[in-house]
């Protein structure tokens, strides 16, 4: 019975350990989301900026409200090195496609090594 009891515990907290990780990747998306925001801002004025904001703050609170969530059951240290990195890869992916800014092989080498330490992160945990 105390066996059974124990097992169930241990999946339990597998499932939620691995939906966490779900969560953090979606928090990530948010974080870039939000840096979007900031620089679609910029680049407007009048009510459109205003509503850039918004979406920056909304963004923000939903990237926030998820990596708390995520933190819950994830080591804080691997849980916010992922969610940071996911959301500087896709802050430079949104700056090199949408905002034209420039490929140098600098850039692309780094992003790389960004890209694998998050991996390794992840597998590591």
């Amino acid at each position: 019975m105390v066996f059974s009891i124990f097992a169930t515990q241990i999946e339990t907290r597998s499932r939620n350990c691995s939906m966490n990780w779900i969560i953090i990747v979606i928090a990530g998306f948010f974080e870039a989301a939000f840096a979007f925001c900031l620089g679609k801002a910029r680049m407007t004025t009048g009510t459109e900026m205003y509503l850039w904001y918004v979406g920056f703050v909304v963004a923000l609170c939903i990237s926030m409200v998820l990596l708390v969530k995520a933190t819950q059951t994830l080591p804080i240290g691997t849980a916010y090195a992922v969610w940071t990195g996911i959301g500087a890869v896709g802050t430079v992916l949104a700056g090199i496609f949408i905002f034209k800014e420039p490929v140098t092989f600098s850039r692309i080498f780094f992003l790389s090594t960004l890209i694998i330490s998050i991996i390794g992160l992840k597998v590591v945990s």
